[in-house]
């Protein structure tokens, strides 16, 4: 754990910059905008240790998969997300002397990250011979005008006489920090001095993958008068020159407007017409009427999505930080895009698409954004059922296998485990259709393209599986469950429950489907027979003694104790221990059985639930960041109110507090959803199976009171407790009725209703 910022409830802030961490601090201070994102480097650059990142959604490259011995039905390539081209850059000299904070003499630092808008602002003092000059720098990504960057530096000369460079840089240069012998993955198409723009391609490649072409164009002004400076250009690369000379009490602020277009929205021949069209419409406002437009559609957002948190300014950043986070990396405004593992703010994990979404992030859209923002992650993966198709073809299997990991459908992981095994992805993804009509009660999705989607996934269950004659049941072998510190298992619990429920789920909805839909899946009565037998028939395994689901076959054989007996200096044990240690362990990296358990809530007792938390959790090392929500919910659902705290503080400031040393290469985005997860369905007990929306409260005990809206079936109600009641208001919408505590609560619109808690 390493707290580098201070705790404020709207500001990701500090005063202090330590060159150690670096990384740390620019993951944290990323910002996007939906469309690109990147990380918080410094906009004059810096020598010291950096990962110098700007990415842009959708844009990516197949990379050669590499591995010293290839498998039958490896994925060919291996999917990245691209570091594009960096726009950020005013290179600054004062008096000859390059401004670089690895090297410089400076004082007084300041970084925040401003949550109410995602505005990045810094400013430091710099001391050359003779002279002090303040640095002052704002940035922000336009969410109204997504192809839109904004940049603005200030320079005040507070002793002396100082000569200052600008040069304001478009570097198309950039190589992943990730890529096979540093090879880089751009060319250039051209560079034009007169238009102030650069345009480059991604490299061929020979999977038919699209190659990507980007157009970036700056303009400058000052006092929010165009300027232009000295224009320079080498391959890939834009230079422009501005000097001034400044005395004493004397102050200069230059503003850099960038535009960013690709040929996922126009073609190549289109984009420069198509940037300057956008850069003329930027520049018809100043930077501070963009700002305010800008900060006007984030209150929006927040009007809907906030949660308040009085009397833990430490809780209240760290998920307000994360509804930030989530929001500018996606909220669904381009259904073909969907949610990076890092967003914008890392290369690991590719940037690509994995079960993450279906899973963390569409049970918290489901409340805080229009339901037509899932119904797009619903359509991201009914349009990729090609590529399922093409995955379980691989595998030598029928039906549909959705991939593990991904940018288009096709697989594209190239570690065995997960690609050949971690296959309970087949039945959480489809899982997600179930959500959202149970949420929702929209069954027009399920009806139609939904039934696509499930059918499909049940072929894949229904040859995937074989029929034990010892068990005289049907079995899973060969995978890894969502605990990756165990690969190559037979019949994880999880996957077998998953896939049991994805046949019966189907079989269920397949009566009600379009008579079109029927029509083209075409399941015929043979089939449905056969995927009953298995459903009926599936091997669960089951510790009757104990009271627990087994995790897999042998999980007893292990050495079983607890976390505490691992000496805190080898934690976390994935940067510590050996593989072949980790995986005889029994140590658990995230929910496994209980994320089943999560996941199929209204099906289990009371006491079901209590004997595997009680079981499992004090063996899981929640090296995973989506691990410590789900163990939050549902200790918060068996009274454990002081682990289900902790846990919850463990995924709301994850990131903020770097809990698993590892948030210097990105953030984990699709984890933050945890937050508010672990507080509207944990600490508020948020139900909303067979049609009924139910909340149990509680509230922890350092906290004075905390708040949030939820939209559910077209009403908009927001849901108050403190240490003395619990308070329902319905602000939009018809009549319903909601039960609190197990008592029906009647909510008309306008009106509130009170509770004891």
């Amino acid at each position: 754990m390493k707290r580098i910022f201070e705790v404020d409830p709207w500001r990701v802030e500090t005063h202090q910059f330590n060159q150690e961490d670096k990384r740390l601090q620019e993951s944290m201070t990323a910002i996007g905008n939906d469309y690109m994102g990147m990380r918080g480097n410094f906009e004059e650059g810096y020598s010291g240790d950096t990962l110098q990142g700007t990415y842009l959604a959708g844009v990516w490259f197949p990379d050669k998969t590499r591995v010293g011995w290839w498998k039958n039905g490896y994925p060919k390539y291996f999917g990245k997300s691209l570091n594009a081209p960096s726009f950020i850059g005013i290179g600054i000299t004062v008096n000859g002397e390059k401004l670089d904070l690895a090297k410089v003499k400076f004082s007084d630092f300041y970084l925040s990250l401003d949550m109410h808008q995602g505005l990045l602002s810094r400013s430091f003092v710099y001391h050359g011979h003779d002279v002090d000059v303040k640095f002052e720098f704002e940035r922000f990504l336009h969410i109204n005008l997504k192809e839109a960057a904004l940049i603005k530096v200030k320079a005040t000369v507070l002793k002396g006489h100082a000569k200052i460079d600008f040069d304001s840089t478009l570097d198309g240069t950039i190589v992943n920090e990730d890529s096979n012998y540093d090879e880089h993955f751009w060319m250039s198409l051209g560079e034009n001095d007169s238009d102030r723009t650069i345009q480059v391609k991604t490299k061929p490649n020979p999977y038919k993958v699209p190659q990507f072409t980007v157009l970036l164009k700056e303009g400058l002004r000052h006092d929010n008068e165009k300027i232009e400076g000295r224009v320079s250009t080498e391959e890939a690369k834009l230079s422009e020159k501005v000097s001034v000379e400044l005395e004493e009490g004397q102050s200069y602020d230059l503003e850099k407007d960038v535009i960013v277009v690709t040929s996922r929205d126009v073609e190549d021949a289109n984009q420069l017409a198509k940037a300057n069209e956008l850069m003329e419409k930027l520049q018809s406002k100043s930077f501070d009427e963009n700002l305010a437009d800008h900060t006007a559609s984030w209150q929006k957002r927040w009007s809907k999505s906030d949660v308040v948190i009085a009397g833990d300014d430490a809780a209240q950043q760290g998920i307000r930080f994360n509804i930030l986070q989530l929001f500018m990396t996606y909220y669904g405004e381009d259904k073909r895009l969907n949610v990076g593992p890092k967003g914008f703010t890392g290369e690991k994990y590719g940037g690509a698409t994995y079960w993450d979404t279906e899973a963390y992030i569409v049970p918290m859209y489901l409340s805080v954004t229009d339901p037509a923002v899932t119904r797009a992650l619903l359509q991201y993966r009914h349009d990729q059922l090609a590529g399922a198709y093409h995955n379980a073809a691989q595998q030598g299997l029928k039906g549909a296998l959705f991939p593990m990991v991904t940018f288009n459908g096709i697989e594209c992981h190239n570690e065995w485990e997960i690609t050949f095994e971690e296959i309970h992805r087949n039945a959480d993804i489809p899982f997600a259709i179930y959500q959202y009509t149970n949420y929702t009660g929209d069954e027009s999705y399920v009806k139609n393209e939904g039934m696509d989607v499930l059918v499909g996934t049940a072929r894949f269950w229904a040859d995937r599986v074989h029929f034990s004659k010892l068990r005289n049941k049907y079995v899973l072998h060969g995978v890894t469950g969502p605990n990756e510190y165990e690969n190559n298992v037979n019949n994880n619990w999880f996957t077998n429950t998953m896939a049991k429920w994805l046949l019966e789920y189907t079989l269920e909805r397949l009566p009600k489907a379009t008579k079109e839909a029927q029509v083209r899946v075409n399941v015929s009565d043979e089939e449905k027979a056969h995927w009953k037998d298995i459903a009926d028939n599936m091997y669960l395994g089951e510790d009757k003694k104990r009271g627990i689901f087994l995790q897999q076959d042998d999980f007893l054989d292990k050495d079983i104790r607890p976390v505490s007996t691992i000496p805190e200096n080898e934690r976390p044990i994935n940067q510590h221990w050996s593989w072949d240690k980790i995986l005889r362990s029994p140590f658990i990296k995230q929910a496994d059985v209980l994320q089943g358990i999560y996941f199929l809530n209204d099906r289990y007792t009371k006491e079901q639930k209590e004997k595997n938390f009680d079981f499992y959790e004090p063996l899981t090392v929640h090296e995973s960041s989506l691990s410590p929500s789900i163990h939050s919910i549902l200790a918060a659902e068996l009274g454990k109110k002081e682990k289900a705290v902790e846990l919850y503080e463990r995924t709301a400031r994850l990131d903020l507090d770097n809990y698993n040393n590892d948030t210097s290469d990105g953030l984990h985005i699709t984890s933050m959803s945890g937050s508010w997860l672990a507080i509207v369905q944990g600490f508020a007990g948020m139900r909303y199976d067979h049609d009924q929306l139910k909340f149990n409260p509680f509230i922890p005990k350092n906290w004075d009171h905390y708040s949030f809206k939820i939209n559910y079936r077209g009403r908009l109600i927001e849901v108050y407790v403190d240490h003395q009641e619990i308070k329902l208001t319905l602000i939009e919408g018809q009549t319903i009725d909601v039960w609190v505590k197990g008592e029906k609560v009647t909510l008309k619109k306008g009106e509130s209703k009170c509770l004891k808690a």
